[in-house]
């Protein structure tokens, strides 16, 4: 048995649910997939001046749809934006904050055009956040968060780390879901 520190416990749980059910079934992610509207009015991802959203983040040629404040229930979200928000909101953000990487936010990050692109980018922000983890080693799990992190600003990094374990479970789960969802209405339609 090798010995188990709490830095590799808390990589261990995410790795083995992006590996064992997340990753895997997001595979092969189809461009009509990843836009697909499945109900009316849904925020999703836009060609630039294409989105009739209030607000609309981006600094390429593609936008993510908000509004400010949230409508109240807020519209459902597409493949494409709970993609959007995982990669920028739940790891680009933290990446930024905490592992060297380049600012950005929801305003200023390029969304992927194609779903290849967007799994990409998820790839990328997965394995960065993995890597910075694991760069913190045992003291570094102890540490406070530091304003960055707004509400999580007092808490101990191990606090983050399992609240974005949870945020991916919890979002990559929504985006299984849906592709389900849409396989099998397409499967009954066609």
């Amino acid at each position: 048995m090798t010995d188990q520190t709490w830095n590799s416990l808390l990589r261990d749980q995410i790795d083995w649910h992006w590996t064992s059910q997340l990753r895997d079934h997001l595979g092969g992610l189809t461009d009509d997939e990843y836009f697909w509207e499945p109900v009316p009015d849904c925020w999703n991802v836009h060609p630039r001046g294409t989105s009739t959203a209030s607000v609309q983040g981006g600094s390429g040629a593609m936008t993510i749809d908000f509004a400010m404040p949230e409508p109240d229930p807020p519209p459902f979200t597409t493949i494409a934006w709970r993609l959007g928000h995982v990669i920028v909101g739940v790891l680009a953000m933290r990446n930024a904050a905490h592992f060297h990487r380049a600012p950005t936010d929801y305003l200023s990050f390029e969304y992927a055009p194609t779903a290849v692109e967007a799994l990409a980018q998820l790839d990328a922000e997965y394995n960065s956040w993995l890597t910075g983890v694991e760069s913190l080693g045992e003291t570094g799990l102890a540490s406070r968060c530091g304003e960055a992190e707004g509400a999580y600003a007092e808490h101990t990094m191990a606090a983050l780390v399992l609240h974005i374990n949870r945020e991916l479970i919890h979002h990559l789960s929504e985006v299984c879901l849906l592709r389900d969802l849409y396989q099998h209405t397409r499967r009954e339609a066609s």
